[in-house]
């Protein structure tokens, strides 16, 4: 009978360490599927506002030509590193459609262009809060699988350590900023 118990608890033990890495395994994936969905959103805006801002600038070809590749390279990504470097390419040219603009009052007054700007700082502001929510269920994960004794379970059950999204070089970068 002891036998029994003993094994029914070290099962149950098994059950419950087996279903925390699975909700947490799930919580990766809804928080960069979230990621996903904002970086969409973000790509959705980039030809609204490249084309907004091509009316006024129609000498500027290179960079809108830039932005057009940032954005497919992004879109194409699929790893963690593959994405973050993406999105790093896509927000650099996307600052530099932004300082092209502030070379153009008439387009700055635009009420389209604001709209556009307010919704890439919308976008912008919710990606860092998704980057955020995955960087920590995925600490969590990756604290679980290698915790003992859930690293046991973990390795028999095939969960891996999952990557951070993490900023790239430029965005670590000191900014340089004149008044």
């Amino acid at each position: 009978m002891i036998v029994i118990i003993i094994v029914i608890v070290i099962l149950a033990w098994i059950v419950l360490i087996y279903n925390g890495f699975v909700q947490l395994t799930n919580r990766a994936n809804e928080a960069w599927s979230d990621i996903d969905v904002q970086l969409k959103r973000r790509f959705d805006l980039i030809p609204n506002l490249v084309n907004t801002v091509k009316a006024y600038a129609k000498h500027e070809k290179t960079v809108f030509e830039d932005v057009t590749e940032a954005r497919t390279k992004a879109m194409g990504a699929q790893s963690v590193h593959d994405k973050d470097v993406a999105d790093g390419a896509v927000k650099d040219s996307i600052g530099k459609i932004l300082a092209i603009a502030e070379n153009y009052p008439v387009l700055m007054a635009s009420d389209n262009f604001k709209k556009l700007q307010d919704e890439l700082t919308d976008t912008e502001d919710t990606i860092a809060e998704a980057r955020k929510y995955y960087n920590g269920t995925v600490r969590n994960l990756n604290i679980k699988i290698h915790s003992f004794p859930d690293m046991m379970i973990a390795g028999v059950a095939g969960f891996k350590s999952r990557e951070f999204f993490e900023a790239d070089e430029e965005e670590r970068g000191v900014m340089d900023v004149k008044v």
